[in-house]
């Protein structure tokens, strides 16, 4: 039976309520869930107008209940300011009730139905009857914070779509709007970008990014391809060269034959996979409805038989009021088994679990992530900018007799300071940590894929570069004698190796993927103790990559911080960006790492299993508790203390029904402690994590 891609309830394929995506019919349980997958946008500004009602309304109505009893008409002031907040910011809920009905089923918008429709009613009745059940309170409260409570995090979710959206049009955006067309013998002609057509040839000037894919015909230059591989060393290419778009020319102008523009370029095709990714992806199924689906069946049934079984009684018996008694009794199971407890056990829980995760640097953007990453089996991991530092650094520098190494670092930091080449700022960078003064260059070329060389204090001074197994070197040479060498390397991060420990302590397994050389992320895997790693890899790749995981039963949380892996991060069951990353990781992400710290994976595991552990515990204690009542609510009472019980019993089952909730609360609030006791206990037992 196919799923609501939504909320992940279970519809058949005969519903009327569906969607056309990529020539795939995408069923839906609502009309709220259908408006939230094809304008999440819009839903989201609907939930807004709500929230933006019901949160002042509910308050008040908590005051008023419980500040001011003494108000004159206390209880019509109470229904008024009830009434938006139930048949307006909560009139979404009864859609969704309605057609799980309608599919035979139940979920948790049927639940919430139930329990605030059947509080504003009792509350409803004994404001309009007062003197019908003497002594009886109303509870417009339970029924307003809880409508308010679970739009609040239906919001939060509602955003996450939004956000994928945001991301890929980041990535669209990137390209250029015009090119410079290349005629017969003309001059270039700038012309829009959509107009190009395959066979058609761009000229690309220095710093241009690429907006089609194809192969280089005229000109030499060192591409940057970090948007695809995620690596910052850039690649020399030429004449029959393949080129792609969203890659950047750093230092030479080429002439590019167009063969795939517009939709058909890698960007395009990226955007495609991140929206497909996003909108895809199987959503798990909320815990309650999987309670829901058996609990409100047997509520209601419940509820009817008492109803029908003390009408039919008190009638062949000839006692009165059977009709009044029978009511009394059907609200009595009904309020008691009311399932505020369960709505309120995802909510109050991910409140708190976000407070403690911020506090860490960790942005949950979706609370649905949590449950996928309790079940995490696999943390598979970006090399460059997530396990190793963005850029290289200098590791040392060796000068030829009779020069020294700030000598040496000085002349380099001179000429590279002209140069925006990754291994040009590193060089700069540490003669600027040393406090080794750079002098102005002269008359500066730059050789793609050669060096750089320019005149400093009189002196010729070139700077060629070598690239080795596990390192980047440069030569310096002054009037083409060679004075010394400096060599290069990508670092980890501090917390790389800790990490990784705790997380195959904890049973999982950690996988690194890069678009480096072989050698390069052998070493890396090497020093991080991961025997499973993939290099030279593609962005497309990264996600068939996770893919083959998932298909082998794996659940996965891929780590990455650049445009090269939002892909990866929406194809995977969590998204964790790093905050270094692009604002493109960053949207795609489903948890945010502010500070860049890989314990902070560690972290999120901790807080995702915990989280989910407590919302199972509230959702069982309140099905339970209120399960447990139900019998008594039914009549069990009455041969021992006769039918007088129903005069307060539905007063009682009330009371029941907030001593659930509270427990929830409570036991929601002990999430604090526990996070921190283990987190306190991971930073012992890893001696510098």
């Amino acid at each position: 039976m196919p799923t609501d891609p939504v909320c992940g309830m279970y519809v058949p394929d005969t519903a009327d309520i569906y969607a056309e995506q990529d020539g795939e019919r995408l069923y839906f349980c609502s009309r709220s869930c259908l408006v939230n997958f094809t304008s999440p946008e819009r839903e989201a500004y609907r939930l807004r107008i709500k929230l933006a009602l019901a949160w002042p309304l509910a308050l008040a109505v908590l005051l008023i209940t419980y500040l001011n009893t003494g108000l004159p008409y206390r209880d019509y002031v109470l229904l008024a300011l009830s009434i938006p907040v139930q048949f307006y910011s909560g009139l979404g809920f009864y859609d969704g009730a309605y057609h799980a009905i309608r599919q035979k089923t139940g979920n948790m918008d049927l639940l919430i139905s139930i329990g605030t429709l059947t509080a504003f009613t009792f509350s409803v009745f004994v404001t309009i009857f007062p003197s019908a059940i003497p002594g009886s309170e109303v509870y417009f409260d339970a029924s307003t914070f809880i409508i308010t409570l679970i739009l609040t995090g239906n919001y939060i979710e509602n955003i996450t779509k939004s956000r994928a959206n945001k991301a890929a049009g980041k990535l669209m955006a990137m390209l250029p709007e015009t090119v410079h067309l290349v005629g017969d013998g003309s001059e270039p002609v700038d012309v829009p970008a959509s107009t190009l057509k395959p066979g058609d040839v761009i000229l690309v000037r220095p710093g241009e990014i690429l907006a089609v894919d194809g192969t280089i015909a005229e000109g030499n230059s060192e591409i940057d391809q970090s948007m695809l591989t995620g690596e910052s060393e850039p690649v020399l290419m030429g004449p029959g060269s393949i080129v792609s778009s969203g890659t950047r020319n750093l230092n030479g102008a080429i002439k590019v034959k167009t063969e795939r523009a517009g939709k058909d370029s890698t960007v395009s095709q990226i955007y495609q996979l991140i929206q497909k990714a996003a909108s895809g992806r199987a959503k798990v199924q909320r815990i309650a409805d999987a309670f829901s689906a058996v609990f409100v069946p047997i509520v209601l049934v419940a509820s009817i038989v008492t109803f029908i079984f003390w009408y039919l009684y008190l009638s062949s018996t000839g006692y009165g009021l059977p009709l009044e008694i029978a009511v009394l009794a059907f609200v009595s199971v009904v309020v008691v088994a009311c399932p505020c407890a369960i709505g309120l056990a995802g909510p109050i829980t991910l409140l708190i679990s976000s407070k403690v995760s911020s506090e860490k640097g960790i942005v949950v953007k979706n609370a649905s992530s949590l449950d996928r990453i309790s079940k995490l089996t696999m943390a598979v991991f970006d090399k460059t900018g997530t396990l190793t530092e963005p850029e290289p650094v200098v590791v040392s520098v060796k000068p030829e007799p009779g020069h020294t190494e700030s000598e040496i670092l000085g002349l380099g930091a001179s000429v590279e300071a002209n140069s925006n080449h990754p291994v040009a700022r590193s060089i700069v960078s540490a003669a600027a940590r040393l406090g080794i003064q750079a002098v102005e260059a002269r008359s500066v070329v730059e050789r793609p894929g050669v060096g750089i060389s320019g005149l400093v204090s009189g002196k010729s001074v070139t700077v060629s570069r070598a690239k080795h197994a596990e390192n980047s070197s440069v030569e310096i040479s002054v009037d083409q004698v060679l004075w010394g060498s400096i060599t290069l390397s990508y670092i980890l991060r501090p917390t790389s190796a800790p990490a990784i420990k705790a997380l195959r302590n904890m049973g999982v397994k950690t996988v690194m993927i890069t678009g480096d050389s072989r050698e390069e992320a052998s070493r890396i895997a090497s020093e991080l103790g991961i025997e499973d790693f993939h290099w030279e890899i593609l962005p497309g790749e990264k996600s068939e990559i996770i893919k083959s995981y998932q298909e082998k039963g794996e659940y996965v949380a891929f780590t990455g911080d650049g445009i090269n892996d939002s892909i990866a991060l929406e194809t995977a069951d969590v998204g964790i960006a790093m905050g270094s990353g692009t604002d493109i990781a960053r949207e795609s992400g489903d948890l945010i790492l502010l500070s860049n710290d890989l314990r902070h994976v560690v972290y999120s595991k901790v807080i995702g299993d915990k989280t989910i552990r407590k919302i199972r515990q509230n959702i069982g204690w309140a099905i339970g508790y209120n399960s447990v009542l139900i019998p008594v609510a039914a009549g069990i009472p009455v041969p021992f203390l006769g039918l007088g019980i129903y005069s307060f019993l539905p007063i009682l089952s009330a009371l029941a029904m907030g001593l659930s909730s509270t427990s929830v609360v409570l036991n929601s609030m002990a999430l604090r402690r526990k996070l921190l006791a283990e987190f306190s206990r991971l930073d012992r037992a890893f001696p510098g994590y």
